[in-house]
């Protein structure tokens, strides 16, 4: 790979291949020693022009758990602030030998300019941009994915395989998720079915394009559908006007229409996880006996996108030579 831009680009043998090597990252985690030499001497650029925890800190763990030299930019108190552009931004990291940069940016599209532009000779990974993409996040939850439900349901390796015969649903706020739109693309190439569940409200136009069925019933869906996953997405307020920008009634009428609650966690089959991207707004989309229960995998996400991320990173520094350079 020379970047990583969408979920979208990346193809079924990518998918399986990064996943694989997210696998063997994990396992050498689990060491006493967690740090590898594998990119010693190169230096990975966070660059958030949006306010990020879990992303950003995941990323610098990734990046010196493998040993890169790491730079933390922020747009709040740099240049940007006054008025500097991403080009100029750019040329000065270009100019400091950045082998990669991270970018997480509130324009649609940013990324892609970054990468295509010239202004960067380093791999550009998309860490979230607009309502557009969120790839490593897709990653993060196809793996957590096939670790529980891939391989005898968890009890036996997974390595090579992808998502196939499983069904997911991913909940709530899909019109302002990126998280939703990469995670239809990634599950879809991974041999995945994906049903959408929101208000009317909250789909997109132009989701009977997408590779997802779409339902607006949470209770029908669990019943119906019987889900192997429940992906809950985090209603995104800052994105709406006051008192919900009249998306939904009221924040009480959104969530006895698609909060996941214990009623509805029971309702689930056995088998069944709870997956978050956070942050999480408890008793909105989801309360706290779901969000605590046995069957939320919510904090092992975070520990899994460590493990994704610094697969990324090597495939795209440090393994050119077991993987296939792609133009995307």
């Amino acid at each position: 790979m020379r970047h990583l831009l969408s979920a979208a680009d990346l193809t079924h043998a990518d998918a399986v291949r990064i996943l694989d090597t997210a696998g063997q990252m994990a396992a050498t985690q689990a060491r006493e020693i967690k740090k590898l030499p594998t990119l010693r001497g190169r230096t990975v650029v966070n660059l958030f022009f949006e306010d990020s925890t879990r992303t950003r800190i995941s990323f610098e763990t990734a990046a010196k758990r493998l040993s890169a030299d790491v730079i933390n930019f922020s747009a709040k108190g740099s240049s940007v602030s006054k008025g500097e552009s991403l080009k100029d931004t750019a040329l000065t990291l270009q100019a400091m030998g950045a082998d990669a940069v991270v970018i997480r940016h509130q324009a649609s599209g940013a990324p892609h300019t970054l990468a295509s532009s010239g202004w960067t000779d380093g791999a550009v990974v998309n860490a979230g941009d607009g309502t557009h993409q969120h790839p490593t996040q897709a990653l993060l939850d196809a793996y957590t994915l096939r670790r529980h439900l891939v391989g005898e349901r968890g009890r036996s390796d997974a390595t090579g395989r992808d998502l196939a015969g499983l069904h997911v649903a991913i909940v709530g706020d899909v019109l302002h998720s990126r998280v939703a739109r990469s995670n239809v693309d990634l599950l879809h190439t991974l041999g995945a079915r994906v049903t959408l569940v929101a208000p009317p409200t909250l789909v997109p136009v132009g989701v009977e394009a997408w590779p997802a069925e779409v339902g607006y019933h949470l209770d029908e869906v669990i019943a119906d559908g019987a889900p192997d996953a429940v992906m809950m997405l985090r209603v995104q307020r800052e994105r709406m006007s006051s008192a919900g920008g009249g998306f939904f009634p009221s924040p009480l009428e959104y969530t006895r229409g698609y909060g996941l609650d214990a009623a509805r966690l029971a309702a689930l089959p056995e088998h069944a996880i709870v997956l978050h991207p956070g942050p999480m707004n408890r008793g909105l989309e989801i309360s706290a006996d779901a969000a605590d229960s046995d069957r939320a995998v919510i904090v092992e996400q975070v520990a899994n996108g460590v493990a994704v991320r610094m697969a990324v990173l090597y495939l795209l520094l440090a393994g050119e030579t077991t993987t296939t350079r792609s133009t995307q």
